[in-house]
């Protein structure tokens, strides 16, 4: 996604057929992913739909794209990546954007055949062909993926569960209140819920016919999506100078890594946030888009910080729902709405500063101002955020 995104500005600042290639070791051009556990998955979409450029869009701007070339390292005294394949492809600059790999569970059955991940587009139409005849599925995981992939499932008539360790669904983000609105919400469309275990292994002959947690609890299922988070790519990046810390390269606000004329972005970074003051790993759409084109703009010579409120989105059933900011430096959250009935907004703050917002069924005021309240570090008191009848009448 970053390199389809920074493509495009590249080619708007004017860069010159035959200066840009991009390597990819997809096989599809680069693509929009949000529609892989949405549209692509259930069938409303198809790969031309979801393309964030089209194939002549590079023809046309004499970009070169080399697809199924994975590489195998980065030289960066030389200058230079080596493929797999034995290629040694030159560059004056070099931005990376590896992205990540879904991690997998090291569990006895983990290869039966229907145990799958959810990451390309192959991994996406794979897995809407198992569905098509499956009759039970079970998601691994209480977070983003396993959400959206169960809300297609059970959508598609297949009988549905959802197994994780955590206490309640996606506890890194949601509070209580929210975690047993959606438990709820799945429950009343046919997902069983089961938390507090851990999946200790697969079971069947050759293809998956069950999944047991560590609690004893087996669920029947012929497709397991397994959506326990993902690992960024970093394992091509030879000795040459650039940080890796926890796993992720290590950017500055320019999203530059300190080796000269080597940029990063995406999902395999942690940048600079100016905005909140540390260093952060955004591994959303919105972040790979609005990294993609302000880096071009960087590497074509307009060095300007990087300085942007996180967002991401989510369509599961009939629900929509969006999200800024960093709720995990709140030290309180206030609701507008009513959040047992599915039409709220919840806003995080800390010490009054707005930090954090989750809208949902709500007013366009309420999402409009949510990114501007918080890059704004706007201030208001908890039983005004709570009890105005207008947003409006806040607005500073």
């Amino acid at each position: 996604m970053v390199a389809g995104y920074a493509s495009r500005e590249f080619v708007a600042r004017g860069v010159e057929p035959g200066a840009l290639s991009i390597i990819s070791a997809d096989s599809a051009p680069p693509y929009e992913r949000p529609p892989l556990s949405k549209g692509l998955l259930a069938g409303r979409e198809q790969l031309p739909d979801i393309l964030i450029n089209d194939e002549g869009f590079y023809r046309d701007h004499g970009i070169e794209l080399r697809l199924d070339t994975r590489v195998k390292l980065v030289d960066f005294g030389q200058r230079c990546l080596l493929t797999e394949r034995g290629e040694r492809i030159d560059y004056e600059k070099l931005l990376i954007a590896t992205g990540a790999r879904p991690r997998q569970l090291d569990v006895p059955g983990a290869d039966l055949d229907g145990v799958m991940l959810l990451r390309t587009v192959a991994d996406a139409l794979a897995i809407r062909a198992q569905v098509e005849g499956a009759r039970r599925a079970v998601t691994v995981g209480a977070g983003f993926i396993s959400l959206e992939v169960a809300s297609v499932f059970a959508s598609s008539g297949v009988e549905t569960a959802m197994i994780f360790p955590e206490a309640r669904v996606w506890e890194r983000l949601f509070t209580p209140e929210m975690s047993a609105f959606f438990e709820r919400y799945y429950a009343e469309r046919g997902v069983r819920i089961v938390a507090n275990e851990s999946l200790q292994r697969f079971e069947g002959n050759l293809a998956l016919r069950r999944a047991v947690g560590s609690g004893g609890t087996a669920v029947d299922a012929d497709i397991a999506v397994v959506g326990v988070g993902i690992e960024p790519v970093v394992d091509i990046l030879a000795d040459g100078g650039i940080r890796v810390d926890k796993g992720s390269i290590i950017v500055n606000e320019y999203l530059e890594t300190g080796v000269p004329d080597v940029y990063a972005a995406g999902d395999v970074v942690r940048y600079r946030d100016l905005l909140f003051g540390n260093h952060r790993r955004a591994d959303h759409w919105d972040n790979a888009v609005e990294q993609g084109k302000h880096v071009a703009r960087v590497m074509t010579g307009e060095r300007v910080p990087f300085v942007h409120v996180p967002y991401f989105f989510s369509d599961v059933f009939d629900l929509s729902y969006e999200y800024w900011g960093d709720p995990s430096i709140a030290t309180s959250v206030v609701y507008r709405g009513d959040v047992a009935g599915g039409s709220f907004s919840a806003w995080w703050q800390r010490h009054e500063t707005v930090v954090g917002a989750f809208v949902m069924n709500r007013p366009d005021e309420e999402r409009e101002v949510a990114p501007q309240w918080i890059s704004e570090r706007m201030q208001i008191a908890p039983e005004q955020l709570e009890r105005a009848p207008s947003l409006r009448d806040l607005r500073v």
